[in-house]
């Protein structure tokens, strides 16, 4: 018992030095060496496990929006109907997730605190382009699991609060399954309805856009993939249930809540209804 105790004594001090030694700025790194069974871990390749499906972004006169539909699928079952797949990563970013649903969440988490780890060391935050080079550092890192088939593939918005031109400050980067980054123009949509709703993004957005517009164009967009992909869900009025969608201004991050989504999308169907065909 003696020499168990010796030894675990020895690990805990040995991960104390680790931790309170001065080392990277990245906490990824700092967990793979002090606690590496708390990284996301990869699952049997061929388990049916639930997949979130299609992610849409633009950019618009105070930044940038990003909307998620809420329908992960298992094959051809629906997994769940009202998973979160867009979430404020720091107080000007927002990063949405399309593949394995449960390691894509893992991921962001680990991510959320990569952003807060790095602030508190370096005592200053990643300007935007740095934090798309912290995403795809980690997707780089799945690229094992992604050739498996349990791919994660984000996508990343945000406000630059020192961008030269303050009507361009929101940005929006793409990423492929091996890490490479992409930077976007105006908008960018990710997921198996992606196809569909960067087709209804074409022909909605435009330049310098308010804040209601673009929510509706938003909103709009995933509401056509839904009606061409089965993967993608439509707004469900019965069960209240309707996409996530984040805005990144200079005034940092905030959610559209659903009350105000109810009137957009009512008016959305009203629309359609006028207008079956469009």
């Amino acid at each position: 018992m003696s020499i168990d105790r010796a030894g675990g004594q020895s690990a805990a001090h040995g991960i104390l030095r680790y931790a309170t030694a001065p080392g990277s700025s990245s906490f990824t790194d700092f967990l793979a060496a002090a606690a590496p069974d708390l990284l996301p871990r990869p699952v049997p390749a061929s388990a049916n496990v639930p997949h979130g499906t299609t992610i849409v972004a633009a950019e618009y006169a105070d930044g940038v929006v990003m909307a998620g539909d809420r329908r992960a699928t298992a094959g051809n079952l629906i997994a769940q109907r009202d998973i979160e797949k867009v979430f404020a990563s720091d107080e000007y970013s927002l990063v949405g997730i399309a593949g394995t649903a449960g390691l894509a969440i893992e991921i962001v988490r680990l991510y959320q605190v990569e952003l807060e780890h790095y602030e508190k060391i370096e005592g200053t935050r990643l300007t935007l382009d740095g934090k798309a080079n912290r995403l795809s550092t980690m997707i780089r890192g799945n690229l094992a699991m992604a050739m498996q088939g349990l791919a994660v593939v984000p996508l990343f918005a945000g406000y630059d609060p020192d961008a030269a031109d303050p009507e361009r400050a929101g940005r929006i980067y793409s990423f492929d399954v091996t890490g490479g980054r992409y930077p976007e123009t105006y908008y960018e949509a990710i997921g198996s309805g992606s196809v569909f709703a960067r087709s209804s993004l074409k022909k909605l957005w435009k330049p310098a856009m308010d804040r209601d517009a673009i929510v509706r164009v938003a909103v709009e967009a995933l509401y056509d993939a839904a009606d061409d992909d089965s993967a993608t869900g439509g707004p469900d009025l019965t069960r209240r249930i309707f996409p996530v969608v984040m805005l990144a201004t200079a005034e940092g991050t905030s959610r559209v809540t659903d009350d105000e989504l109810d009137g957009v999308v009512r008016q959305l169907l009203d629309d359609r209804t006028a207008h079956p065909g469009a």
